[in-house]
């Protein structure tokens, strides 16, 4: 059977989305990396131009994700063991690597046990499949990321049993707390620990004193769950994330691969007990291949480089180059969202003048994300800038001397 009548259907509901401003631009193909030359560093060149750009819409923090270390890693894991693992876990696709690296993500993250997955949005799914029941109450951040909510539907959780607070609105997760029927068994708090596009953080000291005030009126307790995979490896004064810069745990923490360490997939760091339960429930987990040997080797590599002085100097310089462009921002007269980690927004607060300085920006071979209304509300419009360790101070320099010239 032909898809024509389906494919009119789709092209109907594709030319909506653009209408209404919600249509995903063409993706732009990255065709070589250009290595740190002077004062300059890593450029890249995109198809169809013959602009060398930096990434300043990288989640690669650290910039670890062309450190030889890391690629010596997975190219000798490749040729001991091959591309892909053949089998789900629990049916002998679980090679030495992969236990490895759930060691050392445990160790890293102070917990007692890790369980990996192919990336921190399913680790989300699964984790939400293992502690929910029919007396689980979730609680969330309105700023959650969509990893997070989609979740909570996955799991066919009754609205009845969510509650959502205001963005770090600790009054309002009282009030949440408040509201939970008292057959309640279970509550699960749930928040990121950066927010992706505000670059500001949860206050975990704060949620954790919250939660242990109601801990007690519930059979199993109040749980608190960090998404922390913008802060994990870029985060803290020994890059720990958001636990580390709160100096407070939650007591489970989801995170990623993906972007400060520089490689891919997810994992879930917790009691012993928890991670038993994901391994046995969390049908994200269970039915689909784990990583590849290479992927693992090369993140086991960037967590003991980020657990090291080399990752302490990544850091710093990091810090040093978030500081570099907000201190450019406010000499500009520019308004952000403050806070220290490398995610900095600017506000444009106009749909056309943010499209227009993204594409100037382009033109002048520096790579943004702009976020424009419907996508953000009216008046919220924002431009992301993302710093990574790898930027210069003739890098953000050369950036901010671009947004000065911007009329």
């Amino acid at each position: 059977m032909a898809t024509n009548k389906l494919d009119i259907s789709l092209t109907k509901e594709l030319e909506t989305l653009k209408q209404e401003g919600r249509g995903k631009s063409p993706e732009r193909i990255i065709e070589q990396y250009i290595p740190p030359k002077g004062e300059l560093g890593p450029r890249y060149k995109m198809v169809g131009s013959d602009n060398e750009f930096i990434r300043l819409n990288s989640n690669s923090y650290l910039s670890l994700s062309n450190h030889p270390r890391l690629i010596a890693e997975a190219d000798k894991a490749s040729h001991d063991f091959g591309v892909g693992p053949g089998a789900v876990r629990f049916i002998d696709g679980t090679f030495i690597h992969h236990d490895k690296l759930e060691k050392r993500v445990a160790k890293f993250t102070d917990k007692p046990a890790a369980k990996i997955f192919n990336s921190a949005y399913t680790s989300n799914c699964g984790l939400a499949l293992t502690l929910s029941n029919k007396k689980t109450h979730w609680i969330g951040d309105q700023l959650n990321h969509n990893s997070i909510i989609r979740a909570m539907r996955i799991c066919n959780i009754p609205r009845e049993n969510k509650g959502i607070f205001k963005h770090n609105d600790m009054a309002d997760l009282k009030r949440c707390l408040d509201e939970v029927h008292p057959e309640i068994e279970r509550v699960v708090v749930i928040f990121d620990g950066i927010f992706s596009m505000r670059g500001d953080y949860a206050p975990i000291d704060k949620i954790n004193d919250i939660c242990k005030e109601y801990d007690s009126k519930f059979k199993d307790g109040v749980i608190t769950v960090v998404d922390d995979s913008h802060g994990m490896g870029a985060f803290g004064d020994t890059g720990r994330g958001t636990s580390d810069f709160c100096s407070a745990a939650p007591d489970i923490i989801v995170g990623t691969f993906g972007k400060a360490f520089g490689v891919n997939g997810g994992f879930i760091a917790a009691s012993k007990t928890i991670i038993e339960s994901v391994r046995q429930k969390a049908d994200t987990y269970i039915y689909t291949n784990p990583l590849s040997v290479a992927d693992c080797a090369a993140a086991i590599e960037a967590i003991d480089i980020c657990d090291s002085d080399e990752g302490l100097d990544l850091l710093k310089n990091l810090k040093e180059r978030t500081a570099q462009f907000r201190q450019g921002l406010e000499r500009l007269g520019k308004e952000s969202i403050p806070g220290p980690h490398p995610v900095v927004p600017l506000m444009v607060r106009d749909t056309p003048k943010t499209h227009d300085l993204v594409k100037y920006l382009f033109n002048h071979g520096v790579l943004v994300v702009g976020l424009t209304f419907p996508v953000v509300p009216k008046g919220d419009e924002t431009i992301r800038f993302q710093i990574n360790a790898c930027h210069t101070s003739a890098d953000i320099e050369y950036v901010i001397e671009l947004l000065n010239n911007f009329k």
